[in-house]
């Protein structure tokens, strides 16, 4: 049956009971976060609504929703997934699809800065807010936090990643907080500054975001140097995937940094639903493998 098809029945709900996206939220059974020692592997699914379809050579990888609906249900089945990260619409597609059954869900929260604009460090919270994701009973929020000391919208994105920490930590919710310190290229390109004391600058800046830091996790990215950049916090870590141009590479820093103190599991996205050969199960199995490795 052609994915059209299979889905259309979403678009129906949509259109005649939108009410069942709520009622769906409300009967999901839910899991708790990770006891001691336990780690976690997340999927995360919010790149499109920043823009951000590409993944390695393909510019719209991320670009049919059916497709990555498709990946998702196969990752999320998968033994050793804990759940997943997405913007409101895609985490709506996934309840009425019965996906999120028993697991954790995280929303996504400022996605304004789409990707290669001017406006990208004005990062406006256009996703979930602290209240929604209450209200459909999710696990916590996510929010990038990108910082770049010579624009101005900076200051703007950090006052409202701090204001959401609070009214997360006010619902006793996870802050799931994304930092880069981040400059633009002669050509005005934005680009993270991935060495590791800019990763640690990055760190210092985020975890302290917030009238508290009891329910803040950092979301970091594989550095050189990890020991010292997780010397930077002692809040809970969870290490990012992003787009690694060689898997191979990716998963063996995944597995030395995943044994490192503070750090709570992965969060991957592309790397797991669009793999080379786009055998998404083996990739996620792969992933999962290693995190219980970790625990273990």
């Amino acid at each position: 049956m052609p994915a059209t098809a299979r889905y259309e029945w979403l678009t129906h709900i949509r259109a005649t009971d939108p009410g069942a996206i709520a009622e769906a939220a409300a009967g999901r059974r839910r899991r708790d976060l990770p006891g001691a020692g336990e780690r976690l592997l997340i999927i995360a699914a919010d790149h499109p609504a920043r823009g951000a379809l590409s993944v390695r050579d393909r510019p719209l990888a991320m670009g049919s929703r059916h497709d990555l609906l498709d990946r998702l249900q196969t990752a999320l089945a998968r033994p050793g997934v804990d759940g997943v990260l997405a913007s409101p619409d895609v985490l709506e597609d996934l309840l009425l699809l019965g996906a999120l059954e028993g697991k954790l869900a995280f929303g996504s929260m400022n996605r304004g800065g789409l990707q290669g604009s001017v406006f990208e460090l004005d990062d406006r919270f256009t996703g979930f807010d602290a209240d929604s994701i209450g209200a459909m009973r999710l696990d916590g929020g996510k929010m990038l936090c990108r910082i770049d000391p010579a624009d101005h919208a900076t200051a703007d994105t950090l006052e409202s990643c701090a204001r959401a920490v609070t009214e997360l930590a006010r619902g006793r919710l996870v802050a799931m907080v994304e930092p880069f310190w981040a400059g633009r290229s002669e050509s005005g390109v934005l680009r993270n500054d991935l060495s590791p004391e800019a990763v640690i600058r990055s760190i210092s800046v985020a975890q302290a975001l917030g009238a508290t830091s009891a329910y803040t996790w950092l979301k970091i990215p594989v550095v050189a140097e990890m020991e010292r950049v997780l010397a930077a916090t002692t809040l809970p870590a969870l290490l990012l995937g992003g787009d690694p141009p060689d898997t191979g590479a990716a998963y063996a820093d995944w597995h030395r940094a995943l044994g490192l103190p503070g750090v709570r599991g992965l969060v991957v996205g592309r790397a797991l639903l669009y793999p080379s050969d786009d055998d998404v199960a083996t990739a996620v199995d792969g992933a999962a493998a290693l995190v219980r490795e970790a625990h273990a």
